[in-house]
């Protein structure tokens, strides 16, 4: 198949966003399929490449002035226009509603194409400061799915990589048919192994300690605060080493310092992936305070490799992390809370061990593989409803025309076959070709 896969966040960006579309869009190569990506640009300039086999068109773009690092191209509509007539793909995958995703949508419906919008988005995602503003957060929020809504209901079909985000779009007014399809992850790479006894050196975290791991973005809607206030609370000696980068930094050091958590916690910074691996199957158990998350990549991947998690109840964290069972779940915000739980599941390795046990059974329906699998089977299925639906179009305006025509095979879509009329039919008009 051909397949367009539309976003405004694409590697060499980091999250969570630009990992899944770039791994659905290699894995989608890697089973000869041709994939299109276009996404904005780093630079003011338009920009073409391969990648992986992955055809990558890039718009020029400006940073996006409330969120650091998000990039919103210019309104490329003839480049995108003629692409679209170019590469004729089966099917456009929209993962972004913003300036891509609505040139694409619009384009899409020029040339009759189906379309897939992906949502991974909260209010908050688009404005913190207007999502946690108290007078101004309900109805930003209000707004904001609203739109998301509107543009979701202009698709084909809708996904969400859980079911508490599609059901956020239903209570919104979502009515397109839609399904959770989780972003999964690869399990062959992220799996329970032995830790590398260099990894802690290597990062100046201490070999003697219970470590708790904690991976996200340094921002605001992600509670780091709130993980640092209960390491201050910890009465064990477990420790705590919080990797990723992100405009919350500085402020987040300063909270630690005045905490006096030098001898409690370690920011890591960017840590590259192999090196992050490696940390993950050396430490005891992974720690997520977001308030903000719609599945959480970190998450499952820290559960693949046989982590317990405690993550703060809120949004889709309770699907992958189920009280009791590979963790706990803490009340957001609750410093005290977390701090009680990080204490006692650092302190006991047996608990760790069964919960480690119960994160793998839960992940191993999350396997990227399991997921492509997925996706090929929902592009093949919109792909054809909509061949047989111009199908039937043709076939209604050929009966229009002629009264007594008469199919005798299933036409391609796009065509239509002089041997289907009748004798007296055979002419047939230039405009009538054309349809």
């Amino acid at each position: 198949m051909r397949i367009m896969i539309v976003t405004d966040q694409y590697p060499p960006m980091i999250g969570g966003v630009p990992t899944v579309t770039h791994g659905l869009a290699v894995d989608l190569v890697k089973r000869g399929h041709q994939v299109w990506v276009l996404a904005p640009s780093s630079c003011p300039h338009d920009v073409h490449r391969l990648e992986q086999g992955v055809r990558v068109y890039r718009f020029s773009s400006f940073e996006w002035p409330t969120d650091e690092g998000i990039r919103i191209a210019f309104l490329p509509f003839v480049a995108m226009r003629h692409l679209l007539k170019k590469s004729d793909p089966h099917i456009i995958h929209i993962h972004s509603p913003v300036t891509l995703g609505n040139i694409a949508q619009i384009l899409a419906g020029e040339v009759r194409k189906p379309v897939i919008a992906t949502n991974h988005y909260l209010p908050i995602n688009l404005s913190r400061t207007l999502a946690s503003d108290p007078l101004l957060g309900k109805p930003f929020s209000h707004i904001t799915y609203s739109y998301l809504v509107h543009f979701c209901n202009r698709c084909e079909y809708v996904t969400a990589p859980t079911q508490t985000a599609l059901d956020l779009l239903y209570e919104h007014g979502l009515h397109a048919p839609a399904r959770a399809i989780s972003n999964g992850i690869d399990l062959q790479k992220f799996s329970f192994g032995e830790g590398d006894p260099d990894i802690r050196r290597r990062f100046n975290l201490p070999e003697d300690r219970p470590l708790a791991l904690h991976v996200n973005r340094l921002s605001e809607e992600k509670r780091n605060d709130v993980l640092l206030d209960a390491a201050a609370k910890m009465q064990g000696n477990g420790y705590i080493a919080l990797v990723g980068t992100g405009p919350a930094e500085t402020e987040l050091r300063v909270q630690a310092e005045r905490l006096n958590l030098g001898n409690r916690v370690s920011f890591l910074g960017y840590v590259r992936d192999a090196d992050l691996l490696a940390l993950r199957r050396s430490c005891e158990a992974f720690v997520i305070p977001s308030q903000a998350e719609l599945q959480s990549l970190s998450t499952m991947e820290a559960m693949a490799c046989g982590l317990p998690v405690i993550a703060a109840n809120a949004y889709a964290l309770p699907e992958l992390v189920h009280h009791g069972k590979n963790g706990f779940l803490f009340q957001g915000g609750n410093s005290d809370e977390l701090a009680h739980y990080l204490d006692m599941l650092l302190a006991d390795a047996d608990l760790r061990a069964c919960m480690g046990a119960e994160s793998l059974k839960i992940i191993a329906t999350h396997d990227h593989a399991q997921v492509v699998d997925e996706w090929e089977a929902l592009y093949q299925r919109l792909d054809s409803e909509f061949s047989e639906a111009k199908q039937r179009r043709i076939q209604t305006r050929m009966r229009r025309t002629y009264p007594g025509y008469v199919p005798t095979k299933r036409l391609r879509p796009g065509s239509q076959h002089i041997g289907d009329l009748a004798p007296s039919q055979k002419r047939v008009s230039r405009t009538t070709r054309r349809m």
